[in-house]
């Protein structure tokens, strides 16, 4: 028979296996991309162990925990456990696996889809060097053109195809931990300002362009990099952003309107989640989308959306009410997340090179 004074802390040992394990599972399954991508890297055998350490934790924590009681104490002791470990993994694990990103490698390159173009670096204000294709312009106008989480500037060369096609000079930008950049990567794009602003400053000094006709296009973390950019950099004139949802809890501020105690709910867990990724990055991080139009002052938006994807249909709705004479949408009707292109070609090509024409060219 367990000695009465050891039950105490025979229990205090169980809750702290059961704290550490509910810890260590999201923080293992945040490292799980690098298997994945990278196959039995360091970081992925870290994860690995990590994962198997937590869980196990969590069995040996539960079963102390719930020694010497009826059914109904284990059932109780389990359901607590799951609920524990999910709210945590919800919060520790995307942040854990946006602050430690398997770095996705170059593929094609511009000449693949007929592009004569320049390798050119960008230096950021903190010294990150940033890895850039440019292609020249031939209207005087250009943007910067920024990819997706976990990919590189060879994921949008059909993007860079149509704008170049149209005369728009292209600058495809490696944002920084991805591809050839150096730095290390954030994949909710909490480096955008700083990095975009450095690509804006490339372009400025292009002696094909002219620094009053810049503009951004980008799809996912780099649409949201976008918007966010266009606050703080005043040349940028027009902001395309296919895709864009949520770079902070910041940018969710519509859950709670459209779906009450449960988007509140899910508001307070992201606003957890944004104080973890300030532990483990030293990013700064971003004002929101929403502040981003309404101090941008005079950028125009276009917003596309997948009608496939719910938030990023709502998050469009939402910028445009901020500021409706400045911000346009377009829903992809049968799209995916950034499939606009692939879905609808010449709607895409109509689209937004009408609006880069009407706001850079007019």
């Amino acid at each position: 028979m367990l000695d009465p004074t050891e039950r105490p802390r025979s229990r205090r040992r169980g809750a702290i296996a059961l704290a550490v394990g509910a810890l260590a599972v999201p923080v293992g399954l945040g490292l799980l991309p690098h298997l994945v991508k990278d196959g039995l890297t360091a970081v992925a055998v870290a994860g690995v162990l990590v994962l198997a350490a937590g869980l196990v934790l969590l069995v040996r924590g539960a079963a102390v925990l719930s020694r010497g009681g009826g059914a109904l104490r284990r059932a109780v002791t389990i359901a607590g456990t799951v609920v524990v470990t999910a709210v945590v993994s919800l919060v520790v694990g995307p942040a854990v696996a946006a602050t430690n990103v398997p770095r996705p490698a170059i593929g094609a390159t511009p000449g693949s889809v007929g592009l004569e173009h320049a390798a050119v670096e960008v230096v950021t204000a903190d010294g990150v060097r940033l890895a850039a294709w440019y292609v020249p312009s031939a209207n005087r106008a250009a943007v910067v053109l920024l990819h997706g989480a976990g990919s590189t500037r060879s994921n949008v060369l059909r993007h860079a195809a149509v704008l170049a096609e149209h005369g728009y000079g292209v600058l495809l930008l490696d944002a920084r931990g991805h591809g050839e950049s150096d730095g290390r990567a954030m994949d909710f794009g909490w480096w955008g300002d700083a990095d975009v602003t450095a690509a804006v400053d490339l372009l400025a000094q292009q002696p094909d362009v002219d620094a009053e006709r810049i503009g951004v296009v980008g799809l996912s973390m780099g649409g949201e990099e976008a918007i966010g950019a266009s606050a703080a950099d005043e040349r940028i004139r027009a902001v395309v952003a296919e895709g864009a949802t949520a770079r902070s809890a910041g940018d969710e501020a519509w859950l709670s309107e459209a779906y009450g105690l449960r988007g509140s709910l899910q508001e307070g867990l992201e606003a957890l989640q944004d104080r973890v990724i300030g532990l483990l990055t030293d990013a700064p991080r971003p004002i929101s989308n929403r502040e981003a139009v309404e101090r941008s002052g005079t950028t125009r938006y276009l917003l596309v959306a997948a009608s496939e994807v719910s938030n990023e249909v709502r998050t469009a709705e939402d910028l445009q009410q901020r500021a409706p004479d400045r911000v346009d949408t377009w829903v992809v009707e049968g799209a995916g997340h950034t499939e606009g292109l692939e879905v609808a070609p010449e709607e895409w090509e109509r689209r937004v090179v009408g609006f880069l024409d009407d706001v850079l060219l007019a």
